[in-house]
């Protein structure tokens, strides 16, 4: 797609995984078909930013020489998978990806945006990202396949996985999901019984204890072709594991004691803003870094109405219009506003910075 810096080139590594020459060569395809800028996705993908119209089919040609993407389209766009990022080698979650990997043909063409989140570690951790079929842990352990929003789901393994999803791809287009775009608005009744609860989800610090390196948070999930080459030159770093949480877990780094989640840096979202999206009039990452310290909650500041960082309500949102924001609590980006007409000066006047 366009952005205000050039075309964005979306890139999701087979496991969720780069390996070391990987990411390697792909930051140096970031500086040489792009900007060299690399966002990191709440779907635990990459975006590659400042592509050209020119740069783009030899980019492409380059990510499937890389073993980063499909040389069939059609088989890329099914390809919409998201790994619990403290899945290991030979797990469920991976043996579950591959099945689904050997069976991409099969499933049916879904609208762009439907994800399938793979969350069979011993209990979810993905139930905030989006997706839209999951295949989670039960309470009593037993592997199900639920749909986004459904609260119960049907008992599936791994052997069956992909011929349970194809089902489900099937039943969701043949009772009119496309029109609705996404399987959290679609009501249809599922074709199948749905009497498995998953398990209570895993708090992000049991999560990244038990990933296979540290974690290293990127601010506002955006990072440069040299920062990533720097991450791969880390001491024993063989991977770099995608995650959605703006951060990369450095496979076979060495844990920190006292490792903890970064709290502060994920408790803001900020979009690129202008002038790198055309459809944001403010500049935001400037103006969320300077408010961070000053404001307690979540924060969320969105170049348009859009809210394309967050999806979800955060404590306080501020929303570019016109050049200015509007400012609104507990709401998305273009709720209803508390203030209009905003200034970033008066913003950061408004919570105690002169």
């Amino acid at each position: 797609m366009m952005a205000g810096d050039g075309l964005l080139v979306r890139v999701r590594p087979p496991q969720g995984r780069l390996a070391v020459t990987q990411a390697i060569a792909l930051a140096e395809a970031a500086r040489l078909h792009g900007n060299g800028l690399i966002d990191l996705t709440n779907r635990a993908a990459l975006q590659l930013r400042g592509v050209t119209e020119q740069s783009h089919g030899p980019l492409l040609r380059q990510l499937v020489a890389l073993g980063l993407a499909d040389a069939d389209p059609a088989r890329e766009a099914r390809r919409n998978f998201l790994l619990a990022p403290d899945s290991t080698p030979g797990d469920d979650s991976e043996s579950i990806a591959l099945g689904l990997i050997a069976h991409l043909d099969d499933l049916p063409q879904l609208p762009s945006k439907i994800g399938i989140a793979i969350d069979a570690g011993p209990a979810p951790c993905l139930a905030g990202v989006p997706a839209d079929f999951r295949f989670e842990r039960s309470q009593a352990g037993a592997l199900l396949l639920r749909v986004e929003r459904r609260p119960m789901g049907s008992p599936t393994s791994v052997e069956t996985a992909a011929s349970d999803l194809i089902a489900l791809a099937r039943w969701f287009l043949a009772t009119g999901g496309a029109a609705s775009g996404r399987a959290a608005r679609h009501g249809a009744p599922l074709p199948m019984a749905a009497e498995m609860a998953p398990a209570p989800s895993r708090a992000l610090s049991q999560v990244l204890a038990s990933a296979s390196g540290p974690f290293h948070a990127v601010p506002f999930g955006q990072i440069d072709a040299d920062g990533l080459i720097a991450l791969t030159r880390k001491r024993n770093v063989a991977a770099l594991r995608l995650t959605p949480w703006r951060g990369l877990v450095l496979e076979g780094g060495a844990q920190r004691a006292g490792h903890a989640p970064p709290d502060g840096l994920l408790r803001i979202d900020a979009c690129p803003g202008a002038p790198a999206c055309p459809q944001a009039s403010v500049e935001t990452r400037g103006l969320a870094s300077r408010l961070a310290p000053l404001v307690e909650g979540s924060l969320h500041v969105s170049g348009c109405a859009k809210g394309c960082a967050r999806q979800g309500t955060a404590q306080l949102v501020l929303t570019g219009r016109q050049g200015r924001f509007d400012l609104s609590r507990n709401a998305r980006a273009g709720s209803p506003p508390e203030k209009t007409g905003l200034t970033a000066r008066q913003i950061l006047a408004l919570f105690g910075r002169p």
